[in-house]
């Protein structure tokens, strides 16, 4: 009689759980970790033994804790980033300073910052690649955004969405300013 090992059912199920809690199709997860469709799918019905660098590559595409699927779980469910361990920049522009809030590996896809910007100052961006969008919503002060050669005027809780593909600026007016900006790459 030839059993399977427990673990390969443990991480058929912990990748599994891994793919489906992120929302992704077979197909986004070979896209993503560079397996292929039908490799993910044996793996996941446990009918595979995959290699070490197999695995590592659908972890990585998945942002779950390598040893933690010899084990049955994924990463923690709660990641906390404390308030004075977030990465700060000051200077870039006039009179703002931005803390960042997005996790390092998602730098270039989807990334989210604290803006803090005093009277009169501005973030003045050249144009990001193709496609990038930005998401800008207000939580003190009044915030001019443009881009390209539109602008609007935002107060609190307002939310502006606009082309990051162009020239594009974010400026307090009449006073300090805080905001939420979230870039997401084309």
């Amino acid at each position: 009689m030839n059993h399977r090992p427990d673990i390969h059912d443990r991480l058929a199920a912990s990748l599994k759980a891994a793919r489906r809690s992120k929302g992704l199709s077979l197909d986004a997860v070979a896209k993503l970790s560079g397996v292929s469709r039908s490799m993910v799918s044996q793996i996941e019905r446990g009918e595979s033994s995959p290699t070490i660098s197999t695995l590592w590559n659908l972890t990585q595409a998945l942002h779950v804790d390598f040893a933690g699927l010899w084990e049955g779980r994924t990463a923690p469910g709660i990641e906390v980033m404390r308030a004075g361990a977030a990465p700060l920049i000051e200077g870039r522009g006039n009179g703002v300073r931005i803390r960042i809030l997005s996790p390092p590996e998602e730098a270039g896809a989807h990334e989210v910052y604290d803006l803090d910007l005093s009277a009169g100052g501005a973030l003045v961006s050249d144009p990001h690649g193709p496609g990038c969008q930005e998401q800008l919503t207000v939580l003190e002060g009044t915030l001019l955004v443009s881009s390209g050669g539109e602008s609007e005027r935002l107060g609190p809780g307002d939310t502006a969405r606009y082309a990051a593909d162009r020239p594009h600026e974010i400026r307090a007016e009449g006073g300090a300013a805080r905001a939420i900006l979230v870039v997401k790459n084309g």
